[in-house]
């Protein structure tokens, strides 16, 4: 078992996102932008630069947290759009040694009913990424965000039916703001552990998020983990009694979101933020791990 993180929530900068990870003693980290560019798109010797400076501070980038095929791609969009990602991707993550990568299954398209995705040329798109990877040593997880797959526990299954070698991370604090779009409108919203409930053996890597929704509002909120409604130490209490040895990543979303540029912190805060969250996580897992041997 390990911890890693969204480092890219700590600081925009590569410096600020190795400090926070060394701050709370891990080796990893989960990469996904670099002063606000994702790594896949990073010029060659900016990707060059970040690559020797990990290695320098000696962190690993134990997954990369990239955009392909995620909720900011229509499945209508040219393929090769995709599949320049996926190869640009390859070599960048065998010279960061990294085996894991995130993927999702393109945006769903909210005007259609959850039956009518254009299903099978997902499918088709995802086995063409997954057997890429595959090909290369590297093993693609699918999260559950707002994307085909992220519609409900249903929509998961039927992905990993549908596209053999794919596995999954679990994002624990998704559901909170996602519909339910396996039960009938107006839609509720997910229950965590009844997503994760059904697709736990498929699980190989964890996001840890959390927050609340707020229904007058129509507003998702991020806390600290375990303050929510993300069922997390629920969740984590059963992955831990099963035997679960993976990663656990950080994805605050307190005071930054990747995917909403209009949510600004100070930097102090930030960077605070995302140790404390760090900190509260570990102190978690090691209550959870004493019950367990009670």
């Amino acid at each position: 078992m390990y911890f890693t993180g969204f480092a890219d929530e700590a600081a925009a900068e590569l410096d600020g996102q190795i400090r926070a990870t060394k701050e709370l003693g891990w080796t990893n980290i989960e990469s996904r932008a670099i002063d606000g560019v994702n790594l896949h798109d990073l010029p060659e010797d900016k990707f060059n630069q970040v690559a020797d400076a990990l290695d320098a501070a000696g962190i690993h980038v134990n997954c990369f947290g990239s955009a392909i095929a995620n909720w900011g791609h229509k499945i209508t969009d040219p393929f090769d759009i995709t599949l320049e990602e996926v190869k640009r991707t390859i070599p960048r993550m065998k010279r960061l040694d990294s085996k894991l990568i995130r993927i999702m299954s393109y945006a769903r398209m909210d005007d259609r009913e959850p039956n009518d995705q254009m299903q099978e040329e997902r499918f088709h798109r995802l086995r063409e990424i997954t057997k890429m990877f595959l090909d290369n040593g590297i093993q693609p997880v699918h999260e559950n965000c707002m994307n085909y797959g992220g519609m409900g526990w249903g929509f998961t299954l039927e992905l990993l039916e549908k596209v053999p070698g794919l596995k999954l991370v679990f994002d624990t604090g998704n559901c909170v703001s996602n519909d339910d779009k396996m039960k009938s409108k107006p839609y509720p919203k997910q229950s965590s552990w009844e997503f994760y409930e059904h697709v736990r053996d498929a699980v190989v890597y964890v996001h840890i998020k959390d927050g609340v929704f707020n229904k007058e509002r129509n507003d998702f909120v991020c806390c600290w983990a375990g303050d929510g409604h993300g069922d997390v130490k629920r969740i984590l209490t059963d992955l831990l009694s099963r035997g679960y040895d993976g990663g656990f990543s950080i994805e605050p979303h307190m005071s930054v979101v990747f995917h909403d540029a209009s949510i600004k912190a100070d930097p102090k805060v930030r960077y605070d933020t995302y140790v404390e969250y760090g900190r509260r996580l570990m102190a978690m897992i090691d209550e959870i791990k004493a019950g367990l041997k009670k």
